[in-house]
């Protein structure tokens, strides 16, 4: 068989549902695997994939995953990931663990930059400097802290997962997927167990990337619109050294129950708060899979079908049932080699477990038997097949979606191409469900009904727990020391020693020279301009995009927030999904939503809210936003109107099923999104437009759902008569706005059709409100049940006289990928440490992530000041940060984002040429720019706001060792 470039053509195959051509290639020396997609998208991806079994949950796949990152035979620097990070046009640039695989994809839109990805990432994967002291850092180490002869444990991948297990949702996950593959290796944890790090040694470090990180192991693939050859010169380059080898990374099926379990666990929760209604529960059932895409497409069909949406037949009789707060589990779960469903209530009173589960399996029972309504599938399938069609991910680039998706099928040996057809699978379910076909009853009593290799995962709150494994592993270390001599506990103080200063040791400019950088003559000076045109239509303001957009109609509908009184703001989220989740005056909700599906891509609120250019005020909008094709555009509007005018507010038992589930979700999101929480805790002191993100989306927002689901039982007919004020105020089509993209010809015929629907809505002169932010204390600590902390500091930039500008963004770049990487993540040990600072309202903010850390976090962020005051940047760290900065301003969007970008630059006042002057300022960025930086950082290191969330041990701790350090502190969780 002919080659090129070391390369064996397998197959050539045109796949129309993208586009697209795949070539499937095999390196004839090594028996490497190449997918090789060529099409015309300009967001090119590369990815390596490595099958990565484990063998115990010391996290070793996933330390290694960091630790490849950290320096490479071609590379010799600390972290060419950061650098990367600082200096690319990349749209992606990360790595991911998964239970069984390892991936290192990454993407750009410019073919150097594209390239010099590649490369980093071949040379970083095959080639990686691995040392002891790369898993002191990025795994875990002893260390002695000066003054306490304890020892303790530092490592960034330790704190991670000491952060996963510190949420009860992420638990919930991890033991549902335990629970099923008790002999498998999906029964371990590939991220690693706090418990079970510390037992990774760096033989085994190294022994496990010499297992398996082998171009014989590789699935390696492309995307794009580069040039197909010049990928598989790029590749042999690195391939062609290796010689090839058998290596067993086979993945041993999990034996089948012969009959169902059930499992209990715990999970910590603060002493002091009450949970009678806290445990969760999921039922879980392992699929065997069949060759085959087709039974993958059906299956995420039927999982649509299931638990889908609200009104799905599963999801909906689990909330009916008052049994709990909120469905958890996920659903299916394609990306292993038995597949995984999973499913179950949150917030349930753990007496009623066995109703929980029992109403699961009797309600699958129920449908496998009597049927699925064939709205609901008919609704599930159009979904399906939009999206499909569609290939709509947001800023995740595509080639990487169709990256996983065919691993799904590749990983275990089948098919690669396979899973990227779709169209004749359709088809014949189309044919099939016409003939009356009970294709989804069937594959429920299969999979389900009749499938004995169930598991049932019960998860309680612990009020004793989380001080147990304090005192575990304290007892778990002080048996260490005490094991160890006075040399040996030296050598520990002297390995930590060695580690700081190596950390905190530059690399030399002949190292960081050898990092692929391109210049700034390569960047385009000019920012890409998006179509706007403006018109009034009905009394309405509407803007408009002229795109391609592959037939697809793009509409959002806003409403002005500031037409609303301050105290009904934290009722928004509640009323968004009011409109779609109550029914009308003419369908129940289940109706609304299968006539959604049926008809359009999909019709989802989604709130707003940024700082207006020279303004203390906040653009505060909810909108409607809908995608449609253009026959069925008439049926979208008729939707809308049907929505905004009748939507049912007054049905008190959904209204609370929403808040239950919103309290629920928030809940769980805590913890594992605490630094989030504490932004918009911080920027709500500080502007207009923090205050209202925390009460809509923050902590304020968690204690106002919790006094409203006391209040509607006490008083529903004032909450009732809230939501219809709110309607009655925000449906006015003299305050709205309406963003409509997609191509000419379908611009033409739909954008008048919007007046039917602006002329049936209501029209009335409204006030704007004006809002007053609430002071709060200058520095607060938030407590929740966690063994990491998040650490916030910051202040208005404005307010202390300096006005955020493009060097700005230059900075902020440059701070988060150097000082603060190094300082709070790579020496610190927390998993993220960075900065922010929104160019519009001047806020300003260090955070940190999974932090093990407090106080000294916070000096780092006082420090900060000094550093950058004596930082000597050389032109190239420069030129990397301005370049970076450039890329995040370049970011790829899909045509329905340019639309919606466009529309929220006109509401904020960014016109082209205020984002052409941020352009030109970030191209000229000088070091004189960052001195004058510094010295604003030194107002916020003498008066910023601080918030902190973490564990109460960790904030008395901080309180005890510096009094006054907090104003205030509040429990949360």
């Amino acid at each position: 068989m002919a080659t090129t470039h070391g390369f064996e053509l397998l197959r050539d195959q045109f796949v129309p549902e993208i586009n697209s051509t795949a070539r499937l290639c095999r390196h004839a020396k090594t028996g490497a695997q190449l997918l090789s997609i060529i099409n015309s998208d300009e967001n090119k991806v590369f990815g390596a994939t490595f099958r990565t079994p484990p063998s115990d949950s010391t996290g070793v796949a996933h330390i290694l995953e960091h630790s490849v990152l950290c320096g490479s035979r071609k590379y010799p620097v600390k972290d060419p990931f950061v650098q990367l990070m600082k200096g690319s046009l990349n749209t992606f640039l990360n790595a991911m663990t998964f239970p069984d695989k390892t991936c290192y994809p990454a993407a750009s839109q410019n073919l150097r930059d594209f390239y010099n990805l590649v490369d980093v990432y071949l040379d970083a994967v095959f080639n990686p400097r691995l040392t002891p002291q790369v898993l002191q850092q990025e795994g875990w180490h002893y260390e002695i802290e000066e003054g306490n002869p304890e020892l303790i444990y530092k490592g960034v991948v330790f704190n991670e997962m000491k952060g996963n297990y510190s949420s009860p949702d992420s638990m919930l996950m991890e033991y549902s997927q335990q629970s099923l593959y008790p002999t498998s290796i999906y029964g371990l944890d590939s991220g690693g167990n706090p418990r079970n790090i510390p037992n990774l040694t760096f033989d085994q470090l190294r022994s496990f990337h010499e297992r398996f990180y082998h171009p014989s192991n590789s699935r390696l693939f492309f995307y794009g619109d580069d040039d197909p050859t010049e990928r598989l010169r790029l590749l042999d380059a690195y391939l062609s050294e290796f010689e090839p080898t058998k290596i067993s990374s086979e993945i041993v099926p999990q034996p089948r129950f012969v009959k169902p379990q059930q499992h209990t666990y715990s999970y910590a929760v603060d002493g002091n708060t009450d949970r009678p209604n806290g445990s969760m529960l999921t039922v879980n059932w392992m699929f065997d899979r069949v060759a085959g895409a087709e039974l993958d497409l059906l299956l995420s069909i039927l999982d649509r079908i299931l638990i889908g949406s609200p009104a799905a037949p599963l999801y909906k009789a689990l909330i009916d049932s008052a049994l709990g707060e909120a469905v958890v589990g996920g659903g299916l779960d394609e990306g292993l080699l038995q597949i995984k469903y999973s499913v179950g209530l949150k917030g349930i009173d753990p007496d009623d477990a066995n109703k929980v589960e029992n109403l699961i399996i009797q309600t699958l029972g129920k449908l496998a038997r009597e049927g699925v309504d064939p709205e609901t599938v008919h609704a599930a399938l159009n979904t399906a097949e939009f999206r499909l069609r569609e290939s709509n991910y947001g800023s995740f680039p595509r080639g990487i979606v169709l990256m996983l998706r065919s691993l799904n099928s590749w990983l275990y040996d089948g098919d690669p191409i396979a899973p990227l057809f779709f169209q004749a699978t359709i088809d014949n379910l189309k044919a099939r469900l016409a003939k009356n076909e009970r294709v989804f009853e069937n594959l429920i009593k299969e999979y389900f009904v009749d499938n004995t290799h169930r598991a049932t995962v019960l998860l309680r709150p612990d009020p004793d727990l989380g001080r147990r494994d304090a005192a575990e592993e304290h007892a778990r270390l002080e048996a260490v020391r005490k094991a160890m001599t006075a040399t040996e506990l030296a050598t520990v103080a002297a390995d930590a020693r060695a580690l700081k200063l190596k950390q905190e040791t530059p690399d030399t400019p002949e190292a960081l020279a050898t990092i692929p950088l391109l210049k700034l003559a390569d960047l385009p000076r000019e920012n890409r301009s998006i179509p706007l045109a403006q018109e009034e239509l009905s009394g309405t303001k509407i803007l408009t995009h002229d795109l391609s957009t592959n037939g697809i109609i793009y509409l959002d509908v806003g409403f002005d927030l500031h037409t609303l009184p301050a105290e009904m703001l934290p009722y928004m989220v509640l009323f968004s999904r009011a409109l779609f989740e109550t029914g009308t005056s003419k369908q129940d909700f289940v109706q609304l939503t299968q006539r959604i599906g049926r008809t359009t891509g999909g019709v989802r609120p989604q709130l707003l809210v940024s700082a207006i250019r020279n303004s203390s005020e906040a653009a505060a909008w909810l909108f409607v936003r809908a995608k449609v094709m253009p026959e069925n555009s008439t049926e979208l509007l008729a939707i809308l109107h049907d929505v905004f005018l009748e939507a049912k507010l007054d049905d008190k038992q959904r209204v609370m099923q929403l808040i239950m589930e919103e309290k629920a979700e928030l809940e769980g999101h805590v913890v594992p999104g605490g630094s989030t929480f504490i932004l918009y805790r911080l920027a709500g002191r500080l502007h207009e437009t923090g205050w209202v993100n925390e009460q809509m989306k923050g902590i304020s927002y968690l204690f106002f759902l919790r006094d409203l689901a006391a209040r509607v039982d006490r008083d529903w007919p004032t909450v009732a008569a809230t939501l219809e004020q709110i309607r009655g105020t925000l449906v006015n089509r003299a305050t709205m706005i309406c963003n409509v993209t997609a191509d000419t010809a379908n611009m033409r015929r739909f954008v008048p059709e919007l007046s039917g629907l602006l002329n049936a809505l209501p029209r009335s002169e409204a006030t704007h409100q004006p809002w007053k932010i609430s002071e709060g204390p200058r520095a607060e600590a938030l407590t929740i049940p966690a063994k990491v902390n998040y650490v916030a500091k910051g202040d208005d930039l404005i307010r202390l006289g300096y006005m955020p500008n493009g060097a700005t963004s230059v900075i902020e770049n440059h701070l988060r990928a150097t000082w603060l990487w190094e300082k709070v993540r790579v020496q610190g040990g927390a998993y993220g440490g960075f900065c922010s600072v929104d160019p519009r309202s001047g806020v300003f903010a260090f955070l940190s992530y999974r932090d093990p850390n407090l106080l000294s976090t916070l000096d780092i962020y006082d420090e900060t000041s000094r550093v950058l005051r004596e930082t000597q940047l050389s032109e190239a760290e420069l030129t990397r940060s301005i370049i970076g900065t450039i890329g995040e301003i370049d970011g790829y969007q899909l045509p329905d984002a340019k639309g919606y970008s466009s529309m929220v630059r006109y509401l904020v006042g960014e016109s082209e040429a205020i984002r052409q002057q941020r352009r030109e300022e970030v191209l000229a960025t000088t070091q004189r720019d960052f001195r004058a930086f510094s010295d604003v950082l030194n107002k916020v290191a003498a008066g910023g706001r601080v918030v902190v969330l973490g564990s109460p041990q960790a904030i008395e701790a901080a309180s005890l060792q510096r009094p006054g350090t907090f104003n205030a502190t509040v429990t949360v969780l």
